[in-house]
């Protein structure tokens, strides 16, 4: 399949198709291309859909980031077109013996002891040194997901908006036990396929770096470069929603909102664009500073958009 690769440097954005896009992911999306844009980077749009979708929503969706100037490299990838790739890399690991089957439930997990510092959800090991008839008799009564073997214990990424951040790594799953690949391997397995050195992404996603630098690194891959940025939340400083109301571009549109006025709230919510100033993608390029961006949530009320 061709993946749209180039022989420059590229970012991208990676949404799931499961419903329109809010402004919070609409806000995520114009710091990727700005990123992407603003270092020579090519621009990839790549649909996660591995997990639950909504029919139509990723052509929705594509609609909502042109309307608001987004431009991106072909093709539009899809993950569940790559399966056969994802598989092909999980086999390559279990026969380097760098995998294990699990039976454990997500309640058993969280139930066990885990180690000393460890996160409460972190696995605890438990399938890691099952012998071949432990297996094949738990075999009878679950599938096993497939977990990596993971060699280190903690693992650091550098991060534009964060700098060096160590978290733990423990045997993460990289196939459920539907047979499904896991978004951990998924995502590593597409980003070196397409040259993406550069990650933009919510900031609830920084925890997951290491874990995927980590197997990118096993897997013979460049680590990227990530940007983990701001999130958006809602006035009880909750994580952004389409639950909260008019926030897509749809919703919006209906209040007399248009695309164009959400851009510049984004822009001045990014301070790149002063109250009411009105600006498009071509100047928030000229004037975009990673360094200049502001550190902290981005706190979205009915007055914004008044």
């Amino acid at each position: 399949m061709d993946l749209g690769g180039t022989a420059m440097p590229a970012g991208r954005y990676a949404p799931s198709p499961s419903g329109d896009l809010h402004v919070g992911n609409l806000r995520t999306a114009v710091l990727a291309w700005l990123f992407a844009r603003t270092t020579d980077r090519a621009f990839f749009i790549r649909m996660e859909d591995l997990d639950r979708t909504a029919v139509g929503s990723d052509r929705g969706q594509l609609a909502d980031l042109a309307a608001l100037g987004l431009d991106w490299d072909p093709p539009v990838i899809y993950q569940s077109h790559r399966l056969a790739s994802y598989r092909s890399v999980i086999d390559g690991l279990r026969d380097q013996g760098r995998t294990f089957e699990c039976f454990c439930t997500r309640r058993e997990i969280l139930e066990a002891p885990s180690a000393p510092h460890a996160p409460q959800g972190a696995y605890p090991g438990t399938c890691r040194d099952l012998t071949d008839a432990e297996r094949a008799d738990r075999r009878r009564s679950r599938p096993p997901a497939i977990r990596i073997r993971a060699d280190v214990d903690h693992f650091t990424v550098d991060d534009i908006l964060h700098g060096p951040y160590t978290a733990m790594v423990d045997d993460f799953v990289i196939q459920r036990n539907d047979g499904t690949p896991a978004y951990n391997l998924a995502v590593v397995v597409d980003d070196a396929a397409q040259g993406v050195d550069q990650v933009v992404r919510g900031g609830d996603l920084l925890s997951s770096a290491p874990r995927q630098a980590y197997l990118a690194a096993l897997l013979g891959h460049r680590q990227p470069t990530y940007a983990h940025v701001p999130m958006v939340l809602n006035d009880n400083r909750i994580r952004l929603s389409k639950r909260d109301g008019a926030v897509t571009l749809t919703d919006l549109a209906e209040n007399g909102v248009s695309a164009a006025q959400v851009l510049s709230h984004i822009a001045q919510s990014l301070w790149l664009a002063e109250d009411g100033e009105s600006v498009d993608l071509a100047a928030l390029a000229e004037r975009f500073q990673p360094d200049a961006l502001p550190k902290e949530p981005w706190i979205l009320t009915d007055a914004d958009w008044r």
